[in-house]
């Protein structure tokens, strides 16, 4: 979902969006290898439960 607003954002706002497409891409690849995420911590502390998608 960051990854379509954000692009969505650069083509019709400012093109300084991609740098945060980018950003979010990183997390992506590096969540991958390491199995460390972020945004699942951020999720989490804010009450989401892993792996609850609905």
């Amino acid at each position: 979902m960051f990854v379509l607003v954000s692009l969505a954002l650069g083509l019709k706002v400012n093109p300084w969006w991609f740098a945060f497409t980018a950003f979010v891409g990183v997390n992506l690849i590096q969540s991958a290898f390491t199995g460390f995420c972020p945004a699942a911590m951020i999720l989490k502390k804010l009450g989401c439960k892993p792996g609850g998608c609905g």
